[in-house]
This record gives C-alpha cells, sequence and structure tokens, in this order.
C-alpha cells in the first residue's frame, strides 16, 4: 500500500534529523521539523512504528528501519529532484523552491521520478547544496563544515546551507552569496564571534554567528 502524504513526511522528518547528527529522533524534533503540536505526533509514530517502518519507544524517540529508511530516501530523492528541475528549467530562485517540492514530492510514479533524473542529467546535488539520492538510495558523500569552524585566511567555497528557509536564503541573497562561491574568513569578532568574511575577492560582509553556522564549506 502507498503510503500517506503525512507519512512520508514523517519518515523524511526523521531521516532529517538522523542525518542531522541525532541517532533517534524525539517526539519533540519531530513536532519542531514538521511544524506540529508535540502531543500529536506519538499516534502517527505509533503507527509507523506498527506498519514496521520506524523503531519507535516514547522515552528515547524513533529510529527509522531498514524498510523506512527506503521510503525516506525515495520521497528525500523525489524533492530534491524537483527543486532541482523548477531552478535549473523553470526560472525559480532557490528561495522559492522548497514548497513547491513539498507537493511535487508526492506524485507516487517511480518512472516519472527516473525520467526526471534522466532529463536533468543524473544531478549529484540540488539547488541548496543538499545531496541527492540514486535510484539506488545511495547519497554522495560530502566533505564540509559550518563556517565558523573553518580556518582563518582560507580560500573556502559554499557547498550547501542548512537553512532552506526563504527569509534564510533571500538574507544570502542580499549578501551576494551563493552555491560554489568563494570565501576567506578575514575576521572573527571577540564579542559576539560574528565573521567579516572577503567574498569572492571582491567585497567584504559581516555575517553573524548564527548565520555564518548554517553555511557549509569545503
Amino acid at each position: 500500500m502507498p503510503l500517506s502524504t503525512t507519512e512520508e513526511n514523517y519518515l523524511k522528518a526523521i531521516f532529517s534529523i538522523s542525518t542531522g547528527g541525532e541517532s533517534r529522533a524525539t517526539n519533540q524534533l519531530i513536532a519542531e521539523k514538521l511544524g506540529v503540536n508535540p502531543a500529536s505526533v506519538t499516534d502517527m509514530l505509533r503507527k509507523l512504528d506498527e506498519k514496521r517502518l520506524i523503531d519507535y519507544n516514547r522515552a528515547d524517540g524513533a529510529k527509522l528501519t531498514k524498510e523506512g529508511f527506503k521510503q525516506a530516501v525515495k520521497t528525500v530523492r523525489k524533492h530534491r529532484l524537483w527543486e532541482t528541475f523548477l531552478v535549473s528549467k523553470m526560472n525559480f530562485t532557490w528561495d522559492e523552491v522548497h514548497e513547491v517540492a513539498e507537493q511535487l514530492e508526492h506524485i507516487q510514479s517511480d518512472k516519472l521520478t527516473d525520467e526526471l533524473d534522466k532529463f536533468l542529467g543524473h544531478p549529484k546535488f540540488d539547488p541548496h547544496g543538499d545531496p541527492i539520492p540514486d535510484a539506488s538510495g545511495k547519497l554522495p558523500v560530502v566533505k564540509s563544515k559550518p563556517l565558523p569552524e573553518a580556518d582563518i585566511a582560507r580560500k573556502l567555497k559554499v557547498v550547501s546551507v542548512t537553512d532552506n528557509s526563504t527569509a534564510f536564503l533571500k538574507y544570502l541573497d542580499k549578501q551576494g552569496i551563493g552555491l560554489n562561491d568563494s570565501l576567506v574568513i578575514k575576521e572573527i569578532v571577540d564579542f559576539d564571534k560574528s565573521l567579516l568574511v572577503e567574498l569572492k575577492g571582491k567585497k567584504e560582509v559581516f555575517l553573524s554567528k548564527e548565520a555564518a553556522g548554517k553555511i557549509l564549506v569545503d
């Protein structure tokens, strides 16, 4: 039986939390990810546990089973391919695609997904720098670190962002920062740990510690 939109969203949220460094996704983390009340999360997690898509207990949270991981990666693949399509072929900007891709990711056609991947030339990363799983579910390896953890005075490249919200992406656009741009940290301010960054060898911008922490560099 195909999964419901809500079930796919929960599996994708657990996948996102687990790949972000957490061993298990708690009710609170899932609620924050999905923007729902924590009290409403329990029933869905129990349902997914009964379907053997997750391993769940209320004390420790949820972890994807092998089948759950397969289903989650399938949804993630569709989402990131659609984002890539919208930016590269439909003139959307990177801050416009998330909500549209949220709708398109639930189309239940493996052939459409595979043909979309082929049409796009089998891209490895989406417009935000997130890795796109291949048809077997394998994710490209990404080596990156948050900008504040990088060395001062070393030439860096923006490879991804951890916040795909419209507000943050528009903020980066305003600063002139995009994927694959070169950066050099010129200074870290002692008072608030904000960063003075040289962008593409042309101009200098200040980034707050919070904003810089959402930019991943290689």
